[in-house]
């Protein structure tokens, strides 16, 4: 897969490019720490009926992704805890989000249970990998495209207007759009996110086995030790 490992290689090249600090309290961590205060009060909106402000404040808190990680860049704030807490948060908007929706009737269980497979699967197998193997996958462009496109979807879906005429290609409850049925604007962004994200699993799953191999070659030629040796 020549175009998996070039990609695979300017992800390591970008990532050994940034400059990785011990700091806790930088800016970006901060803004993901607030990011993540907000979920039980999107929470409470969203069982509360107030579909307006849930939406917005999911907005808010999935939109500020891009502005932490943009201020860790340009101020050379890219913290070890960051790496960690910026993708652990938008997993925990993600599966909050899915599962919100799940609650009010405007998602169908397959999506969810894809969702939080996925995530679920990506967070276990990053925290298994930086633990074992000291290596970390980094997020790729696509990936977070991936993200905007179902954080958007679910905002939509949270908003639930304006509601537009399925296209009536299929007869099943559980693929809302291709029915019949009339839903928001919001899924067909999901639909698009789910298809990205797909793709971009795959190579995360490529990737690690990548990262995986690379260890045990290291830990063979520095003479076993190390965690490739067990």
């Amino acid at each position: 897969m020549p175009h998996s490992s070039g990609t695979l290689k300017k992800a390591r090249s970008e990532q050994a490019d940034e400059e990785v600090v011990d700091a806790i309290f930088t800016i970006p961590n901060v803004i993901s720490f607030i990011r993540l205060c907000m979920v039980p009060v999107f929470l409470l909106l969203l069982f509360g009926g107030n579909d307006v402000a849930a939406a917005i404040l999911f907005g808010i808190a999935s939109g500020t992704d891009f502005v932490d990680g943009q201020i860790a860049r340009r101020t050379r704030a890219v913290s070890k805890l960051g790496q960690i807490l910026d993708p652990a948060v938008d997993r925990i908007l993600m599966i909050t989000a899915v599962l919100g929706l799940l609650v009010v009737g405007r998602m169908p269980l397959w999506i969810i249970v894809l969702v939080i497979v996925r995530d679920l699967s990506l967070l276990a197998g990053g925290a298994l990998l930086l633990a074992r193997w000291h290596v970390r996958v980094p997020v790729i462009f696509p990936g977070k495209v991936a993200t905007t496109f179902l954080f958007a979807g679910f905002a939509g879906l949270l908003l639930n207007t304006p509601q537009l005429p399925g296209l009536g290609v299929v007869d099943a409850a559980w693929l809302p759009g291709l029915n019949a049925a009339s839903v928001s604007w919001g899924i067909w962004l999901v639909y698009i996110g789910l298809a990205i994200g797909a793709a971009t699993t795959v190579f995360y799953v490529y990737a690690g086995v990548r990262a995986i191999v690379s260890a045990r070659r290291a830990g063979r030629a520095g003479g076993g030790s190390g965690p490739s040796a067990s």
